[in-house]
Order: C-alpha cells, then structure tokens, then sequence
C-alpha cells in the first residue's frame, strides 16, 4: 500500500472512531480543506472542524472505501450516518474525496456531496422545498461557520497553541 493511501485509511479510521486530534495531525500546517457545508478552510481550522463535528457527532457512523493515492495526489469514498443535531433528522451523506499531498501530510482536501440531497435528509420539507436555493445553501454555510467559529473560540480561547 502506497503510504498517502494509509495515511488516507488512518484518516477515517480515526473519523470512525470519532478521534478529531488525530484527523488534524494528517494535515500540513498550511493545509487547505473545502466542501459544500463549511465552504473553504485553511490551516488549523479544518482540525478544529473534524474535532468540533466528532465531538457533536455522538451517533456518528462513518465508513470508507475506494481508497487510492500516489505520490502527489488521492482519492477514497466516505460514507457517514448521523443525527443533524439542529432538527434531530437522520442523514446518510455520501461523499468523494480528493487529497493533495507534500512530505507525508495532507496539504489540500476537498469533499463532494450533492448538497441538495444532504438539505433534504437534514431539514425535512424545508430542504425538499429549498434545499437547492443558493439563499438556502449559503444560509446552511454561515450557520456552519458560526458554529465553528463558537467551537474555536471555546476550545482556543486566545491561545496560540497549534491544533
């Protein structure tokens, strides 16, 4: 097995096990992380994301497969179940995952998912209704972000300790 490819595994193994420090320690400090829920991330906080969603995510089941890399870049297929915590609604998201990689660590990660799928487990009639307006989605994205940026601010509290 190619070590970006373990490195991938050792990823979501630590997912699964709800483990967000070590899914941070993958990372480059200068990494760079986008999906459609929390848009674009940088540096230290995609580890705070993956420990603020692992923390919240009490029924989280996460799954992977399809895990390939090289030298440079990688791909894998995750699959979570879990309860949205803001309507209580179960969620089944299906996501690829691409990585760029530098000197063992992940230095850029972006995950696909059909938005508009995720907004109509998540929300119900709502998202059946609008869970494809971009009005929505960018709602869904700063709700995101505030609730990491309130993660952050609890668990870093002025500190300029590296996560």
């Amino acid at each position: 097995m190619h070590p970006n490819a373990a490195l991938i595994e050792k990823f979501y193994a630590a997912f699964a096990r709800r483990d967000g420090r070590m899914m941070a320690g993958c990372y480059a400090p200068n990494a760079s992380f986008s999906d459609p829920a929390f848009g674009e991330l940088h540096g230290p906080r995609i580890g705070m994301m993956w420990r603020m969603l692992c923390e919240r995510g009490t029924d989280l089941r996460v799954s992977a497969s399809d895990i390939l890399a090289d030298d440079q870049t990688g791909v894998a297929h995750w699959e979570a179940h879990y309860t949205f915590s803001a309507t209580g609604r179960a969620v089944h998201n299906v996501v690829n995952a691409s990585f760029a990689f530098a000197e063992g660590r992940i230095v850029a990660h972006l995950d696909s998912f059909d938005f508009y799928r995720w907004a109509r487990q998540a929300l119900g009639i709502k998202g059946v209704l609008l869970g494809w307006a971009p009005p929505v989605q960018r709602s869904i994205r700063e709700q995101a972000t505030r609730a990491l940026d309130g993660y952050s601010e609890k668990h870093v509290s002025g500190s300029t300790q590296q996560i």
